[in-house]
């Protein structure tokens, strides 16, 4: 059998740079090399480069023992090493954030002709935006927390908002991941200066009504056959929210399966599929919503490219289901 040759890429250009460059190197461990010539490319900006990796990663220091090989032709998406002009022949996306999360990359791969193992680039446009997402996902019904949408340069009524959602509120740009720029609203006062911060990370930002409930999150992919739903995770953030440090620094508890009647548990199974299903989705994606007291099920946001360090929710997910990860992983990669 001939070994297809596949571009391992992490790296991007927003503030999720080091936990792509992770979930890449993790990732990596699971692809089958008796299948695939896994290449590894380290993309910022204009820069793409086909990197050798040994050793490990850390949070502090992400690109550790990388060494730059060659640069990648984008003419073709090929690269030359030691003579040989290498074309590859699938791309396996870990890009958190863009161009990997937000549909860039993947319309540059589509116009090449190139196969991904993530949603195509109107889909992930449309789910990387979480205003957008919403909108489409109001359209088919499931259930949604309140929202105003506001746009850098146009004014707001803090008033007018406060009136419409009331409190607390939470603040979060558009476009992003990790919770970078999120923030707890508990009184009037404090909205317009959350409203700055989000700023800082998107043109647009979502002020959304409060949901009480516990915060669960699930993953799901497709395996040539069938959506699967993988255990729920139930997240008992440290913090006021699931921040950045109650993700990556270990403060929060994250119990898989959640201790969730299974009658719940299959409902929200269901839910997850048919979010996967309605919007198109590819690859693994992870669905994170609100637990409510009534027993209702409000959706959150939707990540296309979730993280898949060793500590991330979905491989954990994965774990838990008594899956084999590499199975898992290159069975995406062998139906692309």
């Amino acid at each position: 059998m001939t070994k297809r040759n596949l571009a391992l890429i992490y790296g991007g250009d927003s503030a999720e740079v080091g936990i792509s460059i992770l979930s890449g190197r993790n990732v990596s461990r699971y692809i089958d090399r008796s299948k695939y010539n896994v290449y590894h490319v380290l993309l910022k900006g204009a820069s793409w480069q086909v990197v050798e990796v040994s050793g490990e990663g850390t949070e502090s220091n992400p690109e550790a023992g990388m060494t730059l090989l060659t640069q990648v032709d984008k003419n073709d998406f090929s690269f030359t090493l030691q003579g040989e002009k290498i074309k590859f022949d699938l791309a396996m996306i870990m890009i958190h954030g863009t161009p990997g999360e937000n549909g860039v990359l993947q319309g540059y791969l589509e116009m090449m002709g190139v196969p991904f193992t993530t949603s195509f680039s109107a889909v992930s446009a449309s789910a990387f935006d979480k205003q957008i997402c919403k909108v489409l996902l109001r359209e088919f019904g499931f259930k949604l927390a309140p929202d105003v949408c506001l746009r850098k340069g146009k004014e707001f009524s803090v008033k007018k908002i406060v009136e419409k959602l009331g409190l607390p509120l939470f603040v979060k740009p558009c476009s992003g991941g990790s919770s970078f720029g999120v923030s707890k609203v508990l009184k009037e006062e404090e909205l317009e200066e959350a409203v700055k911060l989000a700023f800082r990370h998107s043109d647009t930002v979502l002020v959304e009504t409060y949901i009480s409930g516990r915060e669960i999150t699930q993953g799901a992919y497709m395996d040539g056959e069938k959506i699967v739903a993988l255990p729920v995770t139930e997240i008992i953030p440290h913090n006021t929210f699931f921040d950045y440090e109650a993700k990556y620094n270990g403060l929060s508890d994250e119990i898989c399966p959640a201790d969730i009647d299974p009658v719940k548990v299959e409902e929200i199974s269901t839910i997850t599929r048919n979010i996967y299903d309605c919007l198109g989705c590819r690859g693994i994606v992870r669905v994170d919503y609100f637990l409510c007291d009534d027993g209702s099920v409000v959706f959150l946001e939707l990540n296309t490219v979730p993280g898949m360090t060793a500590m991330s929710l979905v491989p954990q997910q994965i774990r838990a289901a008594g899956l084999d990860m590499m199975q898992v992983i290159t069975g995406i990669a062998d139906i692309t």
